[in-house]
This record gives structure tokens, C-alpha cells and sequence, in this order.
């Protein structure tokens, strides 16, 4: 089959959206399908506000529309509620073309954290945006719930998977610093409340893994933590593996592909009991949810790293595209 991703987040991004799109068109790729990206890669972009790493395709609609067609795609799927998600919805409401899509992102809240915006405007807008897909896409039970609540409908599971031929547990001795070594990698940005880690009065040493538009000033706030910027492949996987508890302090994620890097890599997670963690922890003994984040640190601690590396095997990268798959829904 054909199938076209239409997605806002893209290489040279780096998150969860970029990680999974990627992942299952390998897995897609390995099946005997042929999978197109159209990312803002292709097309004229500008920063988006607050948030320069991100660039935003402006003036896509019409060559975005001439590529589909050139492409003659058997179905489409659209990633992201940004501008080429939107020039890409009208194209298949154009031309009575059906489309799923996915919520990666609770993109109101994180609109929330930037302007002073109501969520319910903003739920409203991405409501909108969904209500003639064939298939939302979530990744949890959790998120599922949270948007039927709010009027939502046609959700669909996909779930995610990890790497775990890359991430593993490894000699912890790749970072010569005092322990416990307490982590966290992600985006270094407001919604990420990467603060309330900071901020923790905990043992040994802190480490960020990553870069965002945060980390400037909370560098600067924070001199004691350990920052070593963004990482990937093999650095990543040793990173992860050096660490003696990952500390989460999102409470916006819809699911968090980092909780299940670090789980692979035999590191305990320490979260709060929101979205995310208690779909992908809550319950498998490999982590610790606390309302006091510092409380989930020091229990996660106890944690061996066995469980953690056992629990983790049991995502399949396989079993989410062949999920994706069974979602999509072809023209004819």
C-alpha cells in the first residue's frame, strides 16, 4: 500500500512525534509497504513563536496539494493539527478524500503554558480539526478518556514501542559523577515543567539530556545540574543507561517514548500519576508515581534493574505500525 504521513514535526526536529513517525515508517517500509513524509523540510518555513527550534511551513497549501496529487497516495494520514495538517485536511475534504489522524501532542495545555488562551477555545479548535477523521489516533487509555470527555469521536489505539537492541542497560560508568545520578531527557521547555526536577533537594547529581528554548535561563538558575545538550544513537543509549533513576516531571505528555528508553535501559522512572506514566508505569512495579516528585525519586531508587529491562521488552515497535496499519483507511 501507499501510504502518505503529513506532518508539521519533522527532521531536523527531535521529539517523540519525529521518533515514532520515523520508527513505524521503518516498520511499515519492513512490511512491503511504501511510506512517504511530507514534513515543513520541504517547503518555506519560519520559526515558530516562543519556540524557534520548531519551523513552521508557510504557503504550503497549494504545492502541498500538487504533491499528493503527484504522489497518488492510497491513504493518508495527518500527524499534526499545524499548518501543513490543516492544508492537508482541506485537500482530502476537497476532494471527499477519507483521513486519520493522531493527538501526540495536548497541544491546548501547552498552549496554555505559552498565552494566556482558554483550553476550552483551544479544545474547540482541535476538536474541530479531528471530527472528519476516520481514526484519531492515541497512544493510551488514559488520553482516550480525556477526550471523549470533551466531545471527541472515532478514537483509535496506536500505541508505541522502543528500541531495545539500542537501548539496554550498560556500564553505568560512561558518567564519572557522584550517585545517584538522577536524569532527565527531553525537550528543555515550559511545558516539559522541568522546574519542579530542578528544584528537587535530592543526592549526588542531577543530569539533563537535551535542548529547548528553556535552557538557557534555567542553565543559568540552575549552575549545579549537570547539562549536557542534546544526544543521539549510541551517546543517547550510554546516557540513559548511566543514570540511576529517570525523573519525568511532565504533566502534559500523552505517553512519553523517553519513560520506555529508560525502562529498556534498566533505569527506574520517577513520575507524577498523570497521563503518560500511569498508562506506561502505573503498575508494572518499574517505576514510582508520587504526587511528591521527590517521594517517586527516592522510591523508584529501590527499584532493580531487571524489572525495568523486563517490563520494557514487552513494547513492540512491530505491534505499533501494525496497529497504525489496521487504523488507516484506504480511498477504495
Amino acid at each position: 500500500m501507499n501510504i502518505l504521513i503529513v506532518s508539521d514535526a519533522w527532521h531536523p526536529q527531535v521529539n517523540g512525534v519525529v521518533r515514532t513517525i520515523g520508527t513505524v515508517r521503518a516498520e511499515l517500509e519492513a512490511m512491503g509497504h511504501s511510506v512517504e513524509v511530507i514534513g515543513p523540510d520541504r517547503f518555506r518555513t519560519l520559526p515558530m513563536p516562543t519556540y524557534p527550534e520548531i519551523r513552521l511551513a508557510v504557503g504550503a497549501k497549494r504545492r502541498l496539494w500538487a504533491m499528493i496529487d503527484g504522489m497518488r497516495p492510497d491513504c493518508i494520514h495527518i500527524a499534526t493539527e499545524g499548518p501543513l495538517g490543516f492544508a492537508a485536511r482541506s485537500y482530502c475534504l476537497k476532494h471527499g478524500k477519507p483521513f486519520t489522524t493522531a493527538y501526540h501532542t495536548r497541544f491546548p495545555e501547552y498552549v496554555r503554558d505559552r498565552a494566556p488562551i482558554p483550553l476550552a477555545l483551544s479544545y474547540a479548535v482541535v476538536r474541530r480539526f479531528h471530527k472528519p477523521s476516520s481514526a484519531v489516533m492515541v497512544a493510551t487509555q488514559t488520553i482516550e478518556d480525556a477526550l471523549k470527555g470533551r466531545g471527541f469521536t472515532n478514537i483509535r489505539r496506536w500505541t508505541r514501542g522502543v528500541d531495545t537492541e539500542l537501548f539496554h542497560p550498560r556500564d553505568k560508568g560512561f558518567l564519572d559523577l557522584p550517585r545517584p545520578v538522577s536524569m532527565y531527557v527531553g525537550r528543555v521547555a515550559v511545558e516539559k515543567n522541568l522546574e519542579d526536577f530542578l528544584r528537587l533537594d535530592l543526592p549526588g547529581t542531577k543530569v539533563v539530556v537535551g535542548d529547548g528554548p528553556a535552557r538557557e535561563e534555567l542553565q543559568r538558575k540552575y549552575p549545579g545540574v549537570h547539562w549536557v545538550g542534546a544526544k543521539h544513537g549510541e551517546e543517547l543509549a550510554k546516557h540513559y543507561a548511566a543514570a540511576d533513576v529517570f525523573v519525568f516531571p511532565s504533566r502534559t505528555d500523552t505517553f512519553g517514548l523517553v519513560l520506555l528508553e529508560a525502562l529498556a535501559s534498566g533505569v527506574p522512572v520517577a513520575a507524577y500519576p498523570v497521563p503518560g506514566p500511569l498508562d506506561v508505569v502505573d503498575g508494572s512495579g518499574a517505576g514510582c508515581l508520587d504526587v511528591d516528585l521527590k517521594r517517586a525519586v527516592e522510591g523508584a531508587l529501590a527499584i532493580p534493574a531487571q524489572t525495568c529491562r523486563d517490563y520494557a521488552l514487552g513494547y513492540s515497535w512491530r505491534r505499533s505500525a501494525e496497529q497504525f496499519l489496521s487504523n488507516l483507511r484506504p480511498f477504495t
